[in-house]
């Protein structure tokens, strides 16, 4: 407790705007992830208040003496995370804030749900660009709390007191910042536990970042957008909206079926109207359009592996969904922008980016390239400033992000349309980060592009979903031989290269991240290939290898 009261009497006064804002209806917590203990709201806003008030916080400040405590906790439903193959192993995605070390001032806290392998955490500390591994490794503590539960990672960390006090211990009060993928009632409750400031959105502010959030900031904006319906939580009020739109959307040939929270498009399902023509808008009521729609929800196409109707079904009656045009196009991209929140207020796009989907209707996040498109890129910055400025007037901190579809138009333009906020790091956020730390070099809003400090521009490729079955098996170690071998690794003096992460997912699960940095998007893109290759040859070898094995006579 004296450690939390010391950190609460430096605190100034409650932040003017904490309690503005209207926001959406939809209820935050799910049945599977449950409220965390109450927090004190008041400790929350005075210590949010420490980040207004000391520049030194800023993440931005390459050179401040700090302390940052990592908590990469994906505190998101239980039941879509299980989506995710090897999602415990998402916890390693942050581990490019391991190259923040190379500030000889910062010290860094990092807790994970399991022990990470020693040759991963080397991996990101070679990394950095001149600093001795071993003053690097002397600031970096490294937690566990031996758990593979799909709990979020910040609930077992408050499970366990001793945990908590040894962290708090561990910080440096004044001087001390905690950063997560997404801030839930679970981190603003470790939060104030610790008496340490939370980089990030009040998660009060959540809704936003919902499916219908998203929906009524773009329409409050004036920021275009699909037509959609409101949230509703039934099967029965689902279809009489999706009935509703269709009747105000005649032309409609698909629509999107989202869960509320969602992410990753594995809470997308598409609903097909071209097979319901004998209900379309004009031939029967509306009682009977909606009723055939409820009859057709068993027909969709859902977007996550393994995903049933009856499971969506209960989803829906506990997080809310909307129905959504499905856009159209023969030329179709589905571009982002990322944007970053001071904690002064102040609004500064940071990248933009094509995304890779994949999935029955190319919905589900896979990849990503950078920079977008320069036909639409500018045009993307101008929107996700305009959301970020919305957002940073309701409190908002930190990494934000806004999806769109694109459609070339026949005159060679493009049409954009939002769909969605995400208030969290996502998966374009890591792979930026691990340029701009690895290059110490910055983005332009003048053409979006990037450039090292020689004036160099750098593009990248990066995915989360590299996987192959006969990728299975593979250790860290084994990865970190093929690309010494293949000379696969991050150059530091051309600033080229590929970078691993997800290593933990390998051997179960067969599954790799990476990011491959180039001069252009085409040597981006050699490099991406040229690790698959070795991955593929490398691995069919061993794979021939253990088969030629297994036909060996047992007597031999």
């Amino acid at each position: 407790m004296g450690f939390v009261q010391a950190n609460r009497a430096t605190s100034a006064t409650t932040p003017p705007h904490a309690t503005a804002s209207p926001s959406p209806s939809a209820p935050l917590p799910t049945a599977d992830l449950p409220i965390a203990p109450a927090a004190d709201p008041d400790a929350f806003q005075l210590l949010q208040q420490q980040l207004r008030d000391s520049h030194h916080l800023d993440f931005q400040e390459e050179q401040a003496s700090r302390d940052i405590l990592v908590i990469p906790s994906i505190s998101l439903d239980v039941r879509e995370l299980a989506k995710v193959e090897g999602v415990l192993h998402y916890e390693e995605r942050m581990l490019c804030d391991l190259i923040q070390l190379r500030n000889p001032h910062t010290r860094l806290i990092y807790v994970t749900s399991q022990p990470l392998p020693p040759i991963v955490v080397d991996y990101y500390l070679q990394l950095l660009p001149g600093i001795p591994f071993s003053h690097a490794r002397n600031r970096l503590l490294l937690l566990s709390v031996y758990d593979n539960s799909l709990k979020p990672l910040t609930q077992k960390i408050l499970e366990r007191p001793r945990l908590v006090q040894r962290i708090a211990n561990a910080l440096r009060p004044g001087h001390s910042v905690m950063t997560c993928y997404n801030a839930t009632t679970w981190e603003r409750e470790l939060s104030v536990r610790l008496g340490v400031p939370l980089f990030a959105a009040d998660p009060h502010l959540l809704p936003w970042g919902t499916k219908y959030g998203s929906r009524t900031l773009f329409a409050q904006q004036g920021i275009p957008h699909p037509p959609g319906t409101d949230q509703v939580w039934t099967a029965a009020d689902l279809a009489a909206v999706a009935a509703d739109l269709w009747e105000q959307q005649p032309q409609l040939q698909r629509m999107v079926i989202k869960l509320n929270e969602g992410f990753s498009g594995e809470g997308n399902a598409l609903l097909d109207l071209r097979p319901l023509a004998d209900v379309a808008p004009g031939r029967v009521s509306h009682r009977q359009r909606a009723a055939a729609l409820a009859n057709q929800f068993r027909s969709l196409r859902f977007q996550a592996a393994g995903e049933t109707w009856d499971n969506f079904g209960e989803r829906l009656t506990e997080m809310g969904a909307i129905a959504e045009a499905f856009v159209e196009g023969e030329v179709k991209r589905s571009p982002s922008v990322q944007g970053y929140i001071s904690p002064g207020g102040s609004v500064e796009v940071l990248s933009t980016h094509d995304q890779v989907l994949g999935g029955p209707d190319q919905q589900v996040y896979l990849g990503c390239k950078f920079p977008a498109d320069p036909a639409y890129r500018l045009m993307l910055q101008t929107w996700g400033k305009q959301v970020g400025e919305a957002l940073a007037a309701v409190g908002a901190l930190e990494r934000y992000g806004v999806d769109f579809v694109v459609v070339e138009k026949p005159d060679g333009s493009w049409l954009a349309q939002a769909i969605e906020i995400n208030l969290r790091k996502g998966g374009t956020t890591h792979p930026f980060m691990t340029l701009k730390y690895l290059t110490n070099g910055s983005y332009s809003v003048e053409d979006g592009g990037f450039y090292a400090q020689t004036g160099q521009a750098k593009y990248y490729v990066a995915t989360d979903n590299l996987q192959q079955v006969q990728y299975q098996g593979l250790l860290p170690e084994d990865l970190i031989e093929m690309v010494t071998l293949h000379q696969l690794h991050f150059d530091s003096s051309t600033k080229t290269g590929t970078i691993f992460h997800l290593m933990g997912c390998l051997s179960e699960f067969g599954k790799l991240g990476l990011t491959s940095i180039g001069n252009s998007l085409e040597e981006a893109e050699e490099h991406y290939q040229r690790a698959i290759a070795v991955l593929d040859q490398e691995t069919r070898e061993a794979t021939l290898q253990s088969s030629a094995f297994s036909e060996v006579p047992i007597g031999w």
